[in-house]
């Protein structure tokens, strides 16, 4: 038999303060549900020598899971989507609300009030089984992880409901804007297919989304006749505009979940050579997220026109952006542009 997993009691109990305080310092620097129960799951996994650890997260049924994280072997297994619970332990944990302990397996479910999940963690059968203490140990830190797992819940929670009313902002300024001034409906896919192009990994994605989505959240603030007017705007109506990006960013700061969007909203009028706005910033000193999307805007802006400018048509402002590469515009990302808007259903831009 494996005596590995055999610890002196005072072992045992250096290891239950050291995965107390672990799970403690993850719930506090942890703000995304997702990346918690990741961590967490891998934490477990390690404390208990466990060969499988799995972590699922019950949906508004009872006999649906949320989201489940399995740590086989060392490797990540995510599902995060709505699935039925399939397994019969993981079964019987949520129907007893109770632990099932059986030789190299442990079981327990994660309760904050009320069930909200469970855990069950595997160890190989040469190994020592799982006694009352370790049992014991695991109902400990999951007392605890739980209260963090309700509160990140709630959190995110929140936080959907104060970017839906974001939204619905951006969504009543698009209603005091005459639609041929408005981004069109492809404006995000744009830049998402720049930030393909140019390699990025789905996170950076999620991140330019919601940049385009909730740039101009500023322009709320701007006086509905000058967003409007038709005529060549005054050095102080640029002076406003040009305010648009710090207050969108002044509007976003307190959303915790979006943070990464700040500094593309805050810097995606900066041009590649340091004359734009709002802090002059030049060539990498430029979040790439901001590059990206001053190429996408500045193409819609000339596509469709503004109430002080005329439209163009595609190809003339393709060639724009072209001419301003390495002055206005980051070089790579004007190449990836180049390449993305090849794809486009021209049609599309054209029958706005």
């Amino acid at each position: 038999m494996n005596t590995k997993n055999y610890f002196t009691p005072t072992k045992r109990y250096k290891t239950l303060i050291y995965a107390t305080h672990s799970i403690y310092r993850l719930i506090n620097s942890t703000f995304s549900l997702k990346d918690f129960l990741t961590r967490l799951t891998r934490l477990i996994s390690q404390i208990f020598d466990a060969s499988s650890c799995s972590i699922l997260i019950l949906g508004q049924a009872r006999d649906t899971l949320a989201f489940k994280c399995s740590i086989v072997e060392g490797k990540k297994y995510i599902i995060d989507k709505k699935t039925k619970i399939l397994g019969t332990i993981e079964k019987r944990i949520v129907n007893h609300v109770s632990a099932v302990k059986k030789d190299n397996l442990l079981g327990m479910p994660l309760i904050c009030e009320d069930i909200i999940g469970l855990v069950v963690i595997k160890r190989k059968i040469h190994d020592l089984p799982f006694d009352k203490f370790d049992q014991s140990m695991l109902a400990s830190l999951l007392e605890q992880a739980s209260i963090g797992i309700k509160n990140l819940q709630l959190y995110e929670e929140q936080q959907r409901i104060i970017l839906g009313s974001i939204k619905s902002l951006v969504t009543l300024l698009d209603t005091r804007i005459p639609q041929e001034y408005t981004h069109s409906p492809y404006f995000s896919r744009l830049v998402m297919a720049i930030g393909h192009q140019m390699h990025l990994d789905e996170k950076q994605i999620e991140t330019l989304k919601y940049a385009a989505l909730l740039h101009d959240a500023g322009k709320i603030e701007i006086p509905l006749e000058i967003l409007t007017k038709r005529t060549k705007l005054t050095w102080r109506e640029r002076q406003i505009i040009r305010r648009h990006p710090v207050k969108s960013a002044q509007i976003l700061r307190p959303l915790q979940v979006i943070r990464p969007v700040i500094p593309i909203i805050l810097h995606h009028h900066e041009r590649y050579n340091g004359t734009g706005y709002p802090s002059k910033l030049k060539k990498e000193q430029i979040p790439l997220g901001a590059r990206i999307m001053a190429v996408a805007d500045a193409f819609e802006a000339m596509v469709y026109g503004r109430p002080y400018r005329e439209r163009i048509n595609i190809e003339a402002a393709i060639q724009e952006i072209r001419k301003k590469s390495g002055t206005q515009f980051d070089p790579k990302v004007v190449e990836a542009f180049l390449r993305v808007v090849k794809k486009i259903k021209t049609k599309k831009y054209l029958t706005r």
